[in-house]
């Protein structure tokens, strides 16, 4: 294995303005949404910490206090809790507070995930890091996070999650050109374009929301002018650091993922996210999905 500086550090861009959801996330952040009783941003800061990553920093906006309150602690609710002898709620409203160590920093103004990633330039440093983008939740069984970590330690530079989509969707993400290596679900990614024409994208391989990045990518966000929609693009400043080689940040690597992933990017992938995770619950399916299918009878 090469001598790469270790992966410890995550970074959880969370200052959209979740337009697509309101009026709901007028005064409630959209990370904040539960997925059933917990919400989406546990998962996501969950998902780090299994990778061993407990140092994450939030880059948050205006209107996302509760974000930082729901990973503090509650010392009333928790008294009241214990007064009741209600130990399996406890432990519910504790374990935030105890997932890792939390940072935050406010993006100023809304000008991209490329943007959210460089205020992250001053807690990050001179090291590696991840990125874990609230949209896209991975189950915890597939570990992507944990082989793209190791995909670093082996090559260096940054890897980024591939996931195949179908032809007619490529406009929707950022789309990888690839080159196979010797390991099946590695590739080396050689261009970049974020959310091409169907008939122009380079290949139907796409962006989900996890990265691990070298810190080279802030220089070249510092250096990277508006792109797509005006935004400061991270697909962008990867493209570049796809075309440099080690001593400059370089190369990029992608793990092609085919595990399972759920999109709370819009209501109805949000609601078919809800869904599925009801229908995994030991405690809710053998209620819920019994009921699921005779409601589904019932409307067809």
């Amino acid at each position: 294995m090469a001598d790469f500086d270790p992966v410890t550090k995550a970074v959880v861009p969370a200052a959209g303005l979740g337009t697509r959801f309101l009026p709901a996330t007028k005064a409630t952040p959209k990370e904040m949404l539960p997925i059933v009783d917990k919400p989406a941003i546990q998962y996501v800061v969950e998902e780090a910490a299994s990778a061993g990553l407990l140092d994450v920093l939030m880059v948050t906006g205006k209107n996302k206090r509760s974000i930082e309150d729901h990973f503090d602690r509650a010392f009333e609710l928790e008294e009241a809790l214990e007064a009741k002898g209600d130990e399996h709620r406890l432990s519910q409203v504790r374990e935030p507070a105890s997932l890792a160590t939390l940072h935050y920093v406010r993006q100023g103004e809304p000008k991209g995930l490329g943007h959210a990633v460089l205020c992250a330039k001053h807690h990050v440093g001179d090291h590696p890091f991840a990125c874990l983008l609230g949209d896209d939740l991975i189950d915890y069984r597939d570990n992507l996070l944990r082989r793209m970590i190791e995909v670093r330690d082996t090559f260096g530079g940054s890897v980024i999650a591939l996931m195949e989509v179908p032809k007619e969707a490529v406009s929707l993400y950022g789309v990888a050109t690839i080159e196979a290596t010797a390991e099946d679900d590695v590739v080396r990614v050689t261009d970049l374009v974020e959310k091409p024409p169907a008939d122009e994208a380079p290949s139907n391989w796409a962006i989900i929301g996890r990265y691990v990045i070298d810190p080279a990518v802030f220089e070249v966000l510092e250096n990277t002018p508006p792109g797509r929609g005006g935004e400061i693009q991270l697909t962008d400043a990867l493209r570049t650091l796809a075309q440099r080689g080690r001593d400059e940040g370089g190369p990029v690597h992608g793990v092609l993922f085919r595990g399972r992933r759920y999109d709370t990017g819009d209501k109805l992938d949000y609601l078919r996210t809800v869904v599925k995770f009801a229908a995994n619950r030991e405690d809710l399916a053998p209620e819920f999905v019994p009921w699921l299918r005779e409601f589904l009878d019932e409307i067809s």
